[in-house]
């Protein structure tokens, strides 16, 4: 069993470098289906998720040349054919729905297993299953997967309205609109960074998209798209993550590779805390920051307070004087980091699905377990804080999402290291 093991309390400074986003990679790597060619991805993060898209793109027949030491994929997607997916490897991350609007654009037929990914309450996808048939597609469930395919020669583009705001039911119809025959337009679509990314990527392989960042999208699809070189965009979550951790223990830190538009309301708290920030172009310095106050925090859809940071927050939040609490309105049970920071000393609880905590905390290094991705990374961020060694297990969460975060907080002087037990 790998854990990660941290001796906590030191400070750190130098200098972090933001990956690729992970939220945009999962559906871009999918996304290269619709080409049916050879698509350069740039800027490709180093973790698992992309590990096992890759290997379930290889089993549909493509062909990958993979350098992570530069960031970069080559994916041949020329010989892939639509098969049934294999359920253990698609249940292992939650972007596997992608494949759904892939192939179904490309072949207008898709078996897929049900999505995986971390327990946050319910995460229906059934707005997915509701642009899919409003584009002409019929779904029929089998055990442990779901059978899309087109019921006419193919998808026809309509006007489909989001019930909610959903970033995965945008990005998948806007890559089965690509495809479709005629105008697709989306209504109270997602805005998030992530969507615009996937848009640009589509357009750079040939698809007519425009309205990505705003609630109206609209796509005219095309019957053929081609090969592509794209950049993915700095992870803004994982930039959030290592914000908070400078703001708590740092001596002076810069933050890299960071898009500061994408993370405004983020930033607009950590100022509102008391955080000192220098914002450059295309990096932020955070200041050691001294007499931090308490701040509530309500996570909503973009461009608002991200769900994904909320969790990482959290330990900044413990170093700060007086009372506060989180909501979060997108996942209402994304509160399991509250007990393993309760066990780590922190005086925190949950109270109808807010997150109440009295700060300042003297966090003390113990055993946890990440229960998911951003509350893993909470916990590491906790470690870094507490005095003495914290062990954290179920780290596969953790290695979902961050790129290199050993090397990358060894690099600033966090003591940690990866073990196997």
């Amino acid at each position: 069993m790998k854990k990660i093991v941290i001796n906590g309390g030191k400070r750190i400074s130098g200098t972090i470098p933001i990956s690729g986003a992970k939220n945009s990679v999962v559906a871009l790597i999918p996304a290269t289906i619709l080409a049916n060619d050879v698509v350069t991805l740039e800027g490709v993060p180093d973790i698992s998720d992309v590990a096992s898209l890759v290997e379930i793109m290889e089993i549909m027949g493509a062909k990958i040349e993979r350098n992570f030491e530069e960031g970069r994929l080559v994916i041949d997607t020329r010989s892939v054919v639509s098969r049934p997916l294999p359920y253990g490897k698609i249940n292992s991350l939650r972007a596997s729905y992608y494949f759904n609007g892939a192939l179904l654009g490309r072949f207008g037929q898709a078996t897929v297993g049900l999505p995986g990914g971390c327990d946050l309450g319910p995460r229906p996808t059934d707005l997915h299953d509701k642009a899919f048939k409003a584009l002409g597609a019929k779904k029929i469930q089998e055990e442990e997967a779901e059978h899309l395919e087109v019921i006419g020669d193919s998808l026809v583009g309509t006007t489909i309205y989001m019930d909610v705001v959903s970033v995965g039911a945008t990005i998948n119809t806007m890559l089965a609109a690509s495809r479709a025959k005629g105008l697709t337009i989306i209504e109270n679509a997602a805005r998030e960074p992530e969507i615009i990314d996937v848009a640009t990527l589509l357009n750079n392989m040939g698809a007519q998209v425009r309205g990505a960042g705003t609630d109206i999208i609209r796509i005219t699809g095309v019957d053929e798209m081609h090969g592509a070189q794209h950049t993915v965009i700095p992870d803004r979550i994982e930039a959030g993550t290592y914000l908070a951790l400078a703001a708590a223990m740092g001596d002076g830190v810069i933050i890299e590779n960071v898009i500061y538009e994408h993370l405004e309301s983020f930033i607009a708290k950590l100022e509102e805390m008391g955080v000192g920030l220098t914002i450059r172009e295309d990096s932020i310095e955070v200041h050691k920051s001294e007499n931090l106050k308490s701040v509530n925090i309500t996570s909503v859809p973009y461009p608002g307070f991200a769900t994904d940071l909320q969790q990482p927050i959290t330990p900044l939040l413990l170093k700060a004087k007086g009372r506060g609490s989180i909501v979060d309105t997108i996942y209402q049970k994304r509160v399991n980091h509250v007990p393993e920071l309760a066990r780590m000393g922190a005086n925190i609880s949950v109270l109808d699905d807010r997150i109440i905590y009295d700060a300042p905390n003297e966090l003390t290094g113990s055993c946890v377990q990440a229960t998911d991705l951003r509350a893993g990374a909470a916990l590491v961020t906790a470690g870094i804080i507490a005095s003495g060694t914290t062990k954290i297990s179920n780290i596969e969460f953790i290695l979902r999402g961050y790129d290199h975060i050993i090397e990358k907080l060894t690099a600033v002087g966090v003591d940690i290291q990866l073990i196997e037990e």
